[in-house]
């Protein structure tokens, strides 16, 4: 049980009467408030279901649900956790007849279609491939296809989000451009492509996530019937990581704010790690001024003094401010110096290991921190773990399931069993497919792929087809987890197809997941497993209802569903990926991901902190998330000195947010050569210089 401070204490056991706004860094117990709170109003006989908590971002709610999930909970109703997008989700599914038809939807007798980030894509895809292809459009771009729908979409999501009309994008955008007058060209396509997908979904009842939260803002929200139904259910709010939700989640509370008996709102300081989704702490502040008290939290019950003082000086060095005068070496900042960046790679792991083993440090307290991690550095890494048998975990949001091994293998086993499909795996697939699925080395998974695969014929031959001394070769174990596999997969072709997810999970539970197999007791390919079905399912969910324009008797959703992932549309954010993962295990990770966590940890290695990927946004040329939000002057220039100035602010941002979160020490990694093999000289580094300097005049 926690020890609570006397203001901790009074914002727990306030009144049920009193609306509260709690602020400070993170690390000073606010989350920690806000879930006993949340236990004290259940104590005092508030209804569950009448209590309404709300993050921005549905992995926050972590701390919550782990109250609500635990087994002493009092029997009841249920307390409703939500981002605002889910809440409009659902009103829009509750009240879907009063705002179809003033929505403008085509077809407002026939239910709504919610589409997912993914088949959001698919359809963007359908419009915008034959502008692309036939229409000339983005002929100066040079951009992946999926980060060019995804960036058209991020464009109608930022519109709803900060609230302007979805029709001036491109305008907003073009009157803040300075440079090549090319990119106009693109700014105009980008907005003739927002309003096309607009239309398209108004036409075939489609909501997005942009659509779901305009009719929610604008139809439902301002509809008395709607409102009575959300302020008479809901009378208690917990909302937690204000600062990182959008301007128009702030407007709702505004409004609604007044309506609850109690609230108690939870803002982190010097947070606002999600800018580039609209994430605004300026209009979330807006909201202490409509509660009843403001209180601070300032105690830091993570970071030593060490690391805060580390923080402060790091900041200031980055910000430009005066450093404070400092003498003594800090033990709370440690360098690994390699000349190549793999020595550091393996010194890290040394590392690793004497703190895991001689100081006694869990490995859940460790985490490997980079501000990108590409496939290669994140292999490289879990490698040396596993070759130390060191647990690690990894969690990048971004990475697509088509780039996951065991999502490769199940969709290499998929195309085998449906030949009507026409996608024939190549030898290299199935190999990998067949070494992963039935647990070999890839020389003996090679041997039989060469052996058996006729990719002509599409024809799996039988393990006793093969030669007595190449079958001993292959082993007998291996021969006989094959024919199982093999015989599954004629059996199904034999039979008449099931939807994809159906199909998968048949295969994982009937075949793979059975002892001796690859994925019996592989938990990080489980989870992929179930985020790949997940996906399928949400994917067919939203495609079978309606089949728009593409209704063909060829038409075969999971071949369409592997053509998409082909083409680079990822898979939706799943939330297994930050629940089931292996809770004592290093963490590698990219460092905003990490922050979006909201968990500490003793110690952090900050990989090559010379990149300059700790300090550049990555290119968005469709898109920009300081000129499409609240605060940008109509018609001002966006100039380089903008641009470093954003540069600035959000690496002092993200470092604090990272030694707020770090209990004891954190290990600089540097090699002169980095990943690519070029020197770096990023504006971290620079800012470690300068501290160093302090302390050695």
């Amino acid at each position: 049980m926690h020890e609570f401070n006397l203001i901790q204490e009074r914002i727990i056991q306030s009144t049920l009467d009193l609306k509260l706004f709690v602020q400070g860094p993170a690390g000073a117990g606010k989350t920690t408030v806000g879930v006993e709170r949340m236990r004290y109003l259940l104590s005092q006989g508030i209804a569950a279901d009448s209590i309404l908590m709300l993050t921005p971002q549905r992995t926050l709610q972590e701390p919550y649900l782990e109250l609500l999930y635990t087994p002493e909970r009092i029997a009841g109703g249920e307390v409703t956790s939500a981002t605002i997008g889910g809440l409009a989700k659902r009103m829009c599914d509750l009240f879907w007849p009063l705002a179809a038809e003033q929505a403008g939807f085509r077809n407002p007798d026939l239910p709504p279609i919610f589409l997912t980030l993914e088949t959001a894509q698919y359809y963007m895809a359908h419009l915008v491939r034959p502008l692309i292809e036939d229409g000339g459009y983005f002929q100066s771009l040079t951009i992946n296809r999926n980060r060019l729908y995804s960036q058209i979409l991020d464009n109608l999501n930022k519109a709803v989000l900060v609230r302007f009309p979805h029709t001036e994008i491109g305008a907003r955008l073009d009157a803040a451009w300075f440079g090549e007058p090319g990119q106009r060209r693109i700014y105009q396509d980008v907005q003739d492509c927002a309003i096309r997908f607009r239309n398209y979904c108004l036409e075939h009842n489609l909501l997005d996530f942009s659509l779901q939260m305009e009719v929610f803002n604008n139809y439902l929200w301002t509809n008395d019937q709607v409102r009575n139904y959300l302020t008479s259910t809901y009378r208690h709010l917990i909302y937690d990581n204000v600062e990182e939700d959008a301007p128009s989640a702030h407007d709702l509370i505004l409004e609604w704010l007044n309506e609850f008996d109690s609230a108690l709102l939870i803002y982190d300081q010097n947070a606002g790690y999600r800018s580039f989704l609209s994430g605004d702490p300026i209009t979330g502040y807006t909201l202490s001024e409509v509660c009843d008290e403001v209180i601070d939290l300032n105690e830091s019950f993570v970071s030593s003094d060490e690391v805060i003082h580390l923080s402060n000086s790091l900041v200031n060095a980055i910000t430009g401010n005066e450093l404070v005068e400092n003498n003594d070496a800090n033990p709370a900042m440690q360098f690994i110096l390699t000349h190549f960046h793999p020595e550091m790679l393996d010194e890290i792991t040394k590392e690793v290991k004497s703190l895991i083993e001689d100081k006694g440090i869990p490995p859940a307290e460790i985490v490997i921190l980079a501000p990108y991690l590409s496939d290669a550095l994140r292999f490289s890494i879990i490698n040396r773990l596993d070759a130390e048998n060191i647990p690690w975990r990894t969690h990048r949001p971004s990475r697509s399931l088509r780039d996951e091994t065991a999502s490769k293998t199940l969709l290499t086993l998929s195309a085998l069993a449906h030949p009507h499909w026409n996608v024939r795996p190549t030898k290299f697939d199935l190999a990998q497919a067949f070494m992963f699925a039935l647990n070999t080395d890839l020389i003996r998974a090679q041997l039989l792929t060469e052996i058996v695969y006729r990719q002509r014929d599409f024809r799996l031959s039988t393990f006793n087809e093969i030669k007595p001394e190449t079958q001993e070769r292959i082993t007998y174990a291996l021969g006989e987890r094959y024919t199982t596999l093999r015989n599954w997969i004629e059996e199904y072709r034999s039979s008449f197809p099931t939807p994809l997810d159906f199909f998968l999970r048949k295969l994982f539970g009937e075949v793979i997941s059975q002892n001796g197999f690859g994925f019996h007791d592989n938990l990080d390919a489980v989870r992929v497993a179930s985020s790949l079905i997940e996906s399928i399912k949400k994917f067919r969910n939203a495609m079978e209802p309606s089949i728009v324009g593409m209704d063909t008797p060829s038409f075969d959703l999971g071949r369409e569903y592997l053509a998409m992932l082909e083409d680079g549309v990822i898979a939706a954010q799943y939330l297994e990926a930050w629940r089931t993962e292996d809770k004592d295990a290093v963490l590698v990770a990219p460092a905003y991901s990490f922050l979006m966590m909201n968990k500490p940890a003793s110690i952090q290695f900050w990989l090559e902190p010379g990149s300059s990927g700790w300090v550049q946004r990555l290119s968005q040329p469709l898109t920009h998330p300081y000129i499409l939000s609240r605060h940008w002057e109509s018609g001002r220039l966006w100039t380089d000195a903008d641009e470093v100035e954003s540069e600035t602010q959000n690496l002092a941002r993200l470092i604090g947010g990272l030694l707020s979160r770090c209990r004891e020490k954190v290990y600089l990694t540097i090699s002169d050569l980095g990943e690519s093999g070029i020197e770096q000289r990023g504006a971290l580094l620079r800012a470690f210089q300068k501290v160093l300097q302090n302390q050695a005049e």
